[in-house]
């Protein structure tokens, strides 16, 4: 059988890509490797509760947005309901609890009343966010029209112009006196990546601009819900999706990709079968690709990536609770935990290469909305910081197994200091590391973003979706726009 397109990979890149394309009428058929689909968007069960794997809080929910429009159209509004978290986020630190509303007034109003000093630069850096979504929206999709248009883009997108000359870091510094202020407004950080003077400040402003704008947002019952509605709706539309099969070669012929050759991942006792396609919609990472190309294309794809840059991970210690944590003096959903040794922005960096007893991380309580990850009278949480790989590669499984009950001790005994007593509440915790993610979702350095946001890896100068052969596709994390929930679902959406 022929397909109209393979996709290779059921995160929410491929998934997009192949809904929309299905939609339209087009034969998908979608391998994952995984058990299940979503990669990041993905839940598991532990016996009374539902473990939310990635998502925290997805943005761009804003009423008539064209994001919104990709979801009616594959019908996830109808299917897939989103619960509207209370705030942003909220800092705890030495310096005192600082809340971030959503809303742009609000934000804007309650880092004016916290740091007058400042106004000035608060109300120039919430206008510059709220510009480089507005105007980011509005950037024409081909490189000739932006080439047309090159000269008018300082009258014509003003905010985009700036913040592409900017780290967060850098403009920061040149807006921002108080090093606090700065603290409270890149606290999040590690949901965009792990260094503010590395993170583009086009790359921060667009997700930042969304949760302030509408809102963040949690899918009820898990972001599984959301996978599993867009792997059904490409099967309700002709497709086929297929789990536990691994690609490994993508055929190609005179200059065209013509099948892809794909195996059991859970019996390799049977043989490999080859699929012919028309397409190709890589939405596995990006350097995993030239492994699967024939000459000349897979040292053409090494030469591009060659000077590219992974993306930090994270570590997750995922957390059970026989109780409602407002007991304990939880009044957040989420909640920034601030090391002792952070004071200044340049501190943010070298705090998450050190000893977790002082790492910043942020505490999610579901419990504050209507989750529906536990049973009445319990509750999840999780506790979320930046890591990476190299902290865990070279050792024994043991070792392995006991770095982590080690890092999850310090982590909890952390937690019950910061909201005493919540510790004997905790009926089940885990923890996922760097090499956790890299295992289910392949992705080298365990890079939940792709390749790192930085200024030369981020807008207009990171990978499209097609620039290698004419009928293979990027869409991930790894490929334009980048990573983040609502991002990727554009990057599929783009690329069908």
């Amino acid at each position: 059988m022929k397909y109209h397109t393979v996709v290779i990979g059921g995160g929410l890149a491929g998934l997009t890509a192949g809904a929309t394309l299905s939609k339209f009428g087009k034969k998908v058929l979608l391998l994952e490797q995984h058990h299940k689909p979503g990669g990041c968007a993905t839940t598991f069960k532990r016996g009374d509760f539902i473990i939310e794997v990635g998502l925290h809080e997805m943005s761009g929910l804003a009423p008539n947005s064209r994001f919104m429009d990709i979801l009616k159209m594959l019908e996830v509004d109808r299917h897939v309901e989103f619960l509207k978290v209370p705030e942003f986020y909220a800092v705890l630190s030495e310096n005192g609890d600082f809340v971030f509303p959503h809303g742009f007034e609000a934000a804007t109003q309650a880092l004016i009343d916290r740091y007058p000093e400042d106004e000035k630069g608060i109300k120039k850096l919430i206008k510059l966010i709220a510009g480089i979504r507005t105007e980011g929206v509005k950037l024409p999709r081909t490189p000739l029209k932006r080439k047309l248009i090159y000269p008018l883009m300082p009258l014509l997108y003003p905010s985009l112009v700036e913040a592409s000359r900017h780290t967060v870091g850098s403009w920061l510094d040149e807006h921002i006196t108080n090093e606090n202020a700065k603290l409270d407004l890149v606290a999040h950080i590690g949901y965009w990546g792990d260094d503010p003077y590395t993170l583009s400040m086009f790359y921060f402003g667009m997700p930042f601009s969304g949760f302030v704008e509408s809102g963040g947002h949690f899918i009820k019952g898990g972001s599984q819900q959301l996978s599993n509605h867009l792997a059904a709706y490409i099967e309700q539309h002709g497709g086929t999706v297929l789990l536990g099969k691994k690609a490994e070669k993508i055929v190609t012929q005179n200059g065209q990709v013509t099948g892809v050759t794909f195996r059991d991942r859970f019996n390799e006792n049977l043989a490999p079968e080859t699929i012919e396609c028309n397409n190709v919609v890589a939405n596995c990472a990006i350097p995993l690709v030239p492994a699967m190309l024939d000459e000349p294309h897979a040292t053409s794809l090494k030469q591009l990536i060659s000077s590219k840059t992974d993306s930090c991970s994270l570590l997750c210690l995922y957390l059970g609770f026989t109780a409602d944590v407002e007991a304990f003096g939880v009044k957040h959903y989420s909640n920034f935990i601030q090391g002792d040794d952070v004071k200044t922005l340049k501190d943010v960096h070298t705090n998450q290469l050190g000893d977790w007893s002082k790492r910043s991380f942020i505490f999610v309580d579901y419990g504050k909305i209507d989750a529906q990850l536990a049973p009445s009278g319990k509750s999840v949480g999780a506790i979320c910081g930046v890591d990476y790989l190299k902290n865990w590669e070279g050792l024994s499984k043991e070792d392995y197994q006991a770095k982590k009950e080690e890092v999850a001790q310090v982590l909890l005994q952390r937690l019950d200091n910061q909201f005493p007593g919540i510790r004997g509440s905790i009926e089940y915790y885990e923890v996922a590391t760097p090499k956790t993610i890299q295992r289910y979702t392949s992705n080298p350095s365990g890079s939940v973003y792709g390749f790192t946001q930085s200024i030369p890896q981020s807008g207009t100068k990171r990978f499209r979706n097609n620039f290698l052969i004419p009928n293979l596709y990027f869409a991930s994390a790894w490929a334009f726009p980048g990573g983040g929930f609502e991002v990727t679902i554009m990057a599929g959406f783009l690329a069908a």
